[in-house]
């Protein structure tokens, strides 16, 4: 699943490729994929009209700022966007088609069809779901470490499962709660209630640091994720422990270790990520 990196990559793009277009006709080919307003009738003829004035992020969603809407849009595990010439043929993953006055046509194209789309009026959108339970973004002011300590000394998830929660911070899945794990020396099977003040501090510092470095090199590629212009992340060539199961630590020369936590595929060094 794209993370907070991946996202504000392709929203980058978006912003890029869509400011300015103005919507003449949208065609919904997978209902499903629309979860506000019902029926889908009334998504598409809101739309039409709609000039895109700003592409924006909360966490792992995409708002799509217009005259009088937020789209609001989750890719999931395989959604991904794309501007094409109205005329050129699109495969059957293809299942939103949004047709802009200039020719162009923005495709949301998902293989497995878990993506969501919502459409709200300006406001609403952050009080109401999926975006209204959301907690803090991780270069927000209001991230900070005494937040990220109340919220872990309430629980005694396993850290790895609390970072996991987007009620703690937004934008973080598994490759970055991995990487910023290691980074912070912790291991993911430790419960968050455990984590002394001297290592929150230093886990907050890796996952924002960690992400920062994720969104300046575009996010990691890891499967199938690309950008909105079919260009790959570069991130995966800085991943330390993430998908390097038998490589050895880049830091101490251990064997990388993947276990299972919280039903997720974790990878951890033994050896500079003690569990204590």
């Amino acid at each position: 699943m794209p993370e907070l990196p991946e996202v504000e990559t392709v929203r980058r793009t978006l912003v890029e490729l869509l400011k300015g277009k103005t919507i003449k006709h949208v065609e919904v080919l997978w209902p499903k994929i629309i979860k506000k307003p019902e029926p889908i009738e009334q998504f598409a003829d809101a739309l039409i009209g709609q000039t895109i004035l700003d592409v924006e992020r909360r966490g792992k969603f995409l708002k799509f700022k217009l005259t009088d809407y937020v789209l609001v849009s989750h890719l999931r595990m395989e959604g991904r966007y794309g501007l094409y010439p109205k005329n050129e043929p699109y495969d059957k993953h293809t299942h939103v088609l949004f047709t802009f006055t200039d020719g162009s046509q923005l495709r949301y194209r998902d293989v497995r069809k878990f993506g969501t789309m919502h459409l709200f009026k300006p406001g609403e959108e952050e009080i109401e779901l999926p975006l209204s339970q959301l907690g803090p973004e991780p270069f927000a002011r209001e991230f900070t470490v005494r937040h990220l300590a109340e919220k872990l000394k309430k629980t005694n998830r396993k850290i790895k499962v609390a970072l996991l929660d987007q009620v703690t911070v937004v934008g973080l899945g598994n490759i970055y709660v991995d990487e910023a794990l290691f980074r912070a020396g912790i291991h993911p099977e430790r419960e968050a209630s455990s984590l002394k003040k001297k290592e929150i501090e230093r886990l907050h510092e890796e996952i924002v640091a960690t992400l920062k470095e994720a969104v300046d090199k575009g996010g990691s590629t890891i499967r199938s994720y690309v950008n909105t212009q079919g260009e790959i992340g570069m991130f995966q060539l800085e991943l330390y422990v993430y998908s390097r199961k038998g490589e050895p630590c880049k830091r101490c020369g251990t064997e990388i270790q993947k276990l299972v936590v919280g039903g997720r595929g974790t990878h951890i060094c033994p050896k500079c990520q003690k569990k204590k």
